[in-house]
């Protein structure tokens, strides 16, 4: 089995990271020749060739909210910025576009460790849009520590970036494992299991209670496998095998669409988009992709 940083999306970053503990004055400028920019238009990420670090000067007139210093690479410093949906129409002629961070992954359009510190940026950007005011008091809170932190200039509270873990599940029962679909997926795929953690829960008691509420399949043994950035808006998804211990499924409609137990030549044939029923696997930059080709290889 490979290195699962080989396939995964998001894993890799070589970015050497900012963070709430460094004093403000440790931001360096932004309007220099060695600083570059990640610049987030509504959804879409600025791209110019095959990489997403643009010039500040690019982006003039353009941010509309909070700039994040994110940390250095290569020696650069480095901030991410929003600007408005429409602003994607200044670069829409080459040598620049804008994609979406999905398919920038899916199309492996910058390379990989480059691809990790877009989920940063996204990630943070979105956390600052939805964070805005006081949990505690209600008043507008203000960005500190670069962008890693927001203040309560009332109660002065300190708000931190936060980030949902998530298991993801490959149960098998002997010969076969469990995969399901939800109502959103694309047409035709069928992934993992997967569900959030809740307070004072293990990550093991967090897969026997998702499998469960999702299938009513009771788990046994639970391993963890490897772990994956989901920037979607920001969860950290936890990759696990675990053993299955009842045949019969019965999904909750409100969370499947349906799940099946699947051979490993039924796996095979999804992952190589050769499944006699049109089957698909999720895209190899996902987990549930990973975990399916350990079942495969019989690693789980």
């Amino acid at each position: 089995m490979t290195d699962p940083r080989d396939t995964l999306g998001f894993v890799r970053n070589c970015l050497v990271r900012h963070s709430a503990e460094q004093p403000e004055e440790s931001v360096p400028a932004f309007d220099t020749a060695e600083a570059r920019l990640v610049l987030i238009c509504g959804d879409r990420i600025v791209l110019r060739g095959e990489t997403a670090l643009i010039a500040p000067a690019e982006a003039v007139g353009l941010e509309g909210g909070t700039r994040i210093f994110l940390g250095h690479r290569d020696g650069r410093p480095v901030f991410a910025a929003a600007a408005p949906a429409e602003a994607a129409e200044r670069f829409a002629a080459a040598p620049t576009r804008t994609l979406d961070l999905r398919s920038i992954a899916t199309e492996s359009a910058v390379e990989a460790e480059e691809l990790g510190l877009l989920a940063v940026a996204k990630s943070m950007l979105d956390w600052h849009a939805r964070h805005g005011f006081c949990a505690n008091c209600g008043t507008a809170t203000v960005a500190r520590a670069g962008g890693f932190r927001r203040e309560c200039p009332s109660c002065s509270a300190h708000h931190f970036p936060r980030v949902d873990p998530v298991v993801i599940m490959l149960v098998r029962r002997g010969d076969t494992c469990l995969l399901g679909r939800g109502p959103h997926f694309r047409p035709h795929m069928y992934s993992c299991l997967a569900g959030f953690l809740e307070p004072g829960e293990t990550i093991e008691d967090a897969v026997r209670r998702e499998v469960f509420e999702e299938t009513r399949i009771r788990v046994g043994a639970v391993t963890y496998r490897t772990s994956q950035p989901w920037p979607f808006p920001s969860s950290l998804m936890l990759g696990c095998a675990a053993e299955g211990l009842d045949a019969a499924i019965v999904t909750d409609p409100s969370e499947l669409e349906d799940a099946r137990w699947f051979t490993r030549t039924d796996v095979a044939a999804m992952l190589a988009g050769a499944h006699p029923e049109g089957i698909q696997a999720p895209p190899p930059m996902a987990i549930a992709n990973y975990l399916m080709r350990a079942f495969v290889a019989g690693e789980t």
